[in-house]
């Protein structure tokens, strides 16, 4: 059955503009009138791991997609241009395919030349990486070439962003303002985001923040002109709700199509401020909807969340909203640039 407060979002929808709420100088004044019993936490700003400014010194391992030279000494043939197939192996000579993924370069060449033993005396190999595609980097957002750019050597953020034609400015007034939002960018590596503050680190010029980057690292800068309303949880459909005018509470909810019928509504979070040091205020939706409250205002980048377990730490909340929040935007902005179609929409587990 569907959640009640469901059906009383919808008829709240239904008889807007006409119930409107009440106005309010900006969200967290708003949120201390109409919460029974708010609670506001400022998230601390978690810290980078030093260890992530070194340059990393690893040696180069083969991957699908790289193409290397290989070249079977005494043959006459010359090198042969050969790629790594999306298998990991490579087929040369009489071999059938030899696994490389993974390999260094003369684990690579010690591999190949013990598989040929089989078919040439004494075998010796040289090879040469020619193109690395099997190692890249994601650039997306405003930047003046957003894209996928191969990681051929050590890269730092900044060295990414420089790469993608730098901050995305607007030209068109002759203007040099930077078009993207730094608060709300984001770096996100094997599905966590990395807490690099973008505004320190190219505003203020803060190298502290400028770490080595990963394969399949994942940069997004925001537009600064979006106005987006972001509601997460347990709604009927997560998703951007466009900012238009006024953009209540109960509006967003019912633009998700209500509430699910595991969703608590008297723990309904609104996270807003930077992705790096959030703030988390918690809202009773049912003291809204059963008149006891007025309807609040929200505003342009909020993430609202509705739970469907219990809270146990408002700031571990916080952090787990926003990085959620981040590893749904990159998934769908990944699904976009190459050629696909994404949506905001995510569930998220808050009660461990």
């Amino acid at each position: 059955m569907n959640h009640p407060i469901f059906f009383l979002c919808l008829i709240l929808a239904a008889a807007l503009p006409s119930c409107t709420p009440q106005s309010a100088p900006n969200t967290a004044s708003a949120i201390q009138q109409a919460a029974v019993a708010p609670v506001a936490v400022k998230s601390t700003p978690a810290k980078l791991d030093k260890r992530l400014l070194r340059m990393p010194l690893d040696p180069y391992r083969l991957g699908p997609g790289d193409i290397i030279d290989i070249e079977l000494l005494g043959s006459g043939d010359g090198p042969q241009r050969t790629l790594v197939g999306p298998d990991g192996k490579i087929y040369f000579h009489l071999l059938p395919g030899q696994q490389v993924w993974g390999l260094k370069l003369g684990e690579a060449q010690r591999t190949l030349e013990n598989g040929l033993i089989a078919y040439v005396k004494n075998p010796k190999i040289n090879i040469t990486l020619r193109e690395i595609h099997s190692r890249r980097v994601w650039v997306l957002g405003r930047v003046v070439r957003p894209g996928i750019y191969p990681l051929t050597q050590p890269m730092t953020v900044i060295e990414a962003v420089s790469k993608a034609g730098g901050l995305f400015t607007s030209r068109m007034s002759g203007s040099t303002e930077e078009l993207a939002d730094l608060n709300h960018s984001f770096l996100i590596r094997n599905n966590t985001m990395v807490p690099v503050d973008f505004h320190k680190l190219i505003r203020e010029g803060d190298t502290s923040q400028n770490i080595y980057l990963k394969a399949d690292d994942f940069i997004y800068l925001p537009s600064a002109l979006g106005s987006e309303v972001y509601v997460l949880g347990a709604v009927y459909q997560p998703r951007a709700v466009a900012f238009k005018n006024k953009v209540s509470l109960m509006t967003a909810l019912a633009h998700c199509r209500g509430l699910t019928e595991e969703a608590r509504p008297k723990k309904i979070a609104i996270v807003s401020g930077s992705l790096q040091s959030p703030s988390i205020v918690i809202v009773d939706a049912e003291a809204i909807l059963t008149g006891k409250k007025p309807d609040i205002l929200l505003k342009p980048k909020d993430i609202v969340y509705v739970p469907s377990r219990p809270v146990l730490s408002l700031s571990r909340y916080a952090r787990l909203v926003v990085d959620t929040f981040a590893r749904t935007l990159a998934a769908n902005e990944g699904v976009r640039a190459a050629g696909g179609d994404g949506g905001v929409g995510v569930n998220i587990d808050v009660g461990q």
